[in-house]
């Protein structure tokens, strides 16, 4: 036998106990593989902890109220939100950098409330997504899709990647707006529905003409949506803009609710 034969090896040994991974010498650590083991651990942890909370009966409403697009659990928001406390306080998540993998994990299992529990997970480093995580946030806008993810993605992390690097909006941004992809068309229309006084009015105003013809409820609503949030701020453009442009009933209803 080889003197190294006992270095690089795989699956488990004679006494049943784990041996290294493929590439990996006894008793050293890879990095990339330690990081894998902890996001499944983690993972298993969650499923655990939010198994043990299935309801059966809470399930069925929520579940019809996304339209039966996807399987639920039956963990409302204020208890799913109290249990990933717990599961953040046990595993220290939130003290580490931001765990793409984890959302990815997150995002593959079946049940809509690990989305959900992966955009709480977002949700807690907004401030710190940089451009190079634009790419998995497409990925998620674009996968298991509806408005429950897609909402806060558009708002939420799209919106604070696009405030602090704004070349992604000509980039990135401005290839959704006219995106064979509903959800990419809603997201660039959204994606500054917090910005308030930082509005690029101009951009927002080319997105929504770009959509206006759109018959899609979802493209129809995000252009109300848009319009109205803007209005907070600045009214009469809002007003002069649905009176001078074609918009659909529903983007118009919604976009004037609060102009005098």
């Amino acid at each position: 036998m080889s003197p190294n034969s006992g270095l690089l090896r795989t699956g488990k040994g004679e006494n049943g106990e784990s041996e290294s991974e493929p590439g990996t010498r006894i008793g050293e650590h890879n990095p990339q593989i330690d990081a894998k083991r902890s996001v499944q651990m983690d993972i298993r942890l969650l499923i655990k902890l939010f198994e043990e909370n299935r309801d059966i009966e809470k399930a069925i409403p929520m579940q019809s109220y996304l339209k039966d697009q996807f399987p639920f659990l039956g963990i409302k928001a204020p208890e799913r939100r109290a249990l990933l406390k717990e599961f953040f306080n046990e595993t220290g998540l939130l003290k580490q950098d931001f765990n793409p993998d984890f959302v990815e994990a997150l995002w593959d299992l079946k049940e809509r409330e690990y989305q959900a529990a992966a955009l709480d997970y977002i949700g807690k480093f907004t401030r710190k997504l940089d451009k190079s995580h634009l790419l998995l946030v497409e990925k998620l806008i674009t996968t298991k899709s509806w408005w429950d993810t897609v909402d806060m993605l558009a708002a939420h992390a799209v919106g604070a990647i696009a405030a602090n690097n704004p070349e992604v909006i000509p980039e990135k941004i401005e290839g959704w707006a006219t995106s064979e992809n509903m959800w990419l068309c809603r997201t660039a229309i959204l994606f500054q529905l917090k910005y308030k006084i930082r509005t690029d009015e101009d951009l927002l105003y080319r997105y929504i003409l770009q959509n206006n013809d759109s018959k899609e409820f979802f493209i129809q609503k995000a252009i109300g949506w848009a319009l109205r949030e803007y209005s907070k701020t600045n009214p009469d453009s809002v007003k002069r803009f649905i009176e001078s442009n074609t918009l659909a009933r529903l983007s118009i209803r919604e976009g004037s609710k609060y102009i005098d």
